[in-house]
């Protein structure tokens, strides 16, 4: 008798320090860049379906898009001048999201921060906030396609010159077309070749501006403002390439919901996969590096102790309302 309550006590403290893993769905959606044609890319075995509409509050699973088994591609049926949230059920269990990134034929780095983990087991709802690169080659079906979110606000980081240079393109669901000007490193034709020679210490430097530049804090602050009016949503945020200033306004918008610092690098460093093809090299002008964003980081370490206390000491960010309009169970 003995020996067994020995053994079911074992048993329990196997249990306790490695439990067992819940089976859960793993699937994503993908568009092409021009066709904007959707394929399922189911990731985990088992009997499965799929359901999708426009608004996530009007998915009905009772009428699949698609049921199916096990791994493989998939090619969904949908409208391809919308976009459609999706549910995916597997082994008892159930995931609701969208394409991560957007299909747009005239532009890289547009992505929806949907879906994105916290430390406390949330996640970012999906279809609120996306973060881009410039807007300025869309082409008439990538414009039909933001409408159908519908893109509501959008902030644009670049400067005047930037912005003068290449207009956005924008669809008539769009209310609000807010600058918020920056230029943390001149480069022009006369410093260009210096610049390349130096390339990463001068990206080192210009992260390290981001977050001690007082003119460069006063526009985040004032994005965050925006961030946390909900009538601002959907909403939509952009520089250049979407990797530099907008990365770092990504970055402090996943801090302020509680993604832990390995997570919101992931993130930042995805540019790179994205923006292949936008530019004609790779030098360190043209990509991102995980020192890049650790300069920051440790700028906003250096001034407030943590980058919890920047967020709120110095950029003034409501975090409880932050999360209550970003994150979803």
């Amino acid at each position: 008798m003995l020996k067994f309550l020995l053994l079911g006590a074992f048993f329990a403290f196997i249990l306790a320090v490695f439990p067992a893993k819940s089976v859960v769905p793993g699937a994503e959606v993908v568009r092409d860049k021009r066709t904007k044609e959707a394929t399922l890319k189911v990731n985990s075995d088992g009997a499965w379906k799929v359901c999708g509409a426009r608004k996530i509050e009007d998915i009905d699973c009772s009428e699949p898009l698609l049921v199916g088994e096990g791994k493989g591609n998939f090619p969904l049926k949908i409208d391809n001048q919308y976009r459609t949230y999706f549910t995916f059920e597997q082994n008892g269990k159930r995931i609701t999201f969208a394409e991560k990134h957007l299909p747009m034929t005239g532009g890289y780095n547009f992505r929806d921060l949907g879906g994105i983990q916290t430390a406390d087991g949330y996640s970012v709802a999906w279809g609120k906030i996306f973060r881009t690169d410039d807007l300025h080659k869309l082409t008439a079906e990538d414009i039909a396609y933001l409408n159908s979110i519908p893109m509501i606000t959008v902030v644009d980081f670049r400067t005047k010159q930037e912005i003068k240079n290449a207009p956005d393109r924008l669809p008539p669901s769009v209310k609000k077309q807010i600058e918020l000007n920056m230029e943390p490193g001149k480069i022009d034709s006369h410093n260009m070749e210096e610049v390349r020679k130096n390339g990463e210490a001068f990206m080192v430097n210009l992260y390290k501006q981001l977050p001690t530049n007082d003119e460069i804090t006063a526009k985040y602050r004032e994005f965050f403002k925006l961030l946390t009016d909900e009538n601002n949503t959907p909403l939509f945020y952009h520089c250049s390439a979407g990797k530099d200033r907008t990365g770092f306004a990504t970055a402090l918008i996943l801090f302020s919901l509680g993604a832990d610092k390995e997570t919101v690098m992931e993130d930042y460093l995805a540019s790179n996969k994205y923006l292949k093809g936008k530019y004609p090299d790779d030098s360190s002008l043209f990509i991102v590096k995980r020192e890049y964003l650790e300069a920051s980081v440790s700028e906003m370490e250096k001034k407030s102790g943590s980058v919890e206390k920047y967020l709120t000491d110095v950029l003034n960010v409501d975090i409880p309302k932050m999360r209550e309009i970003y994150l979803a169970k």
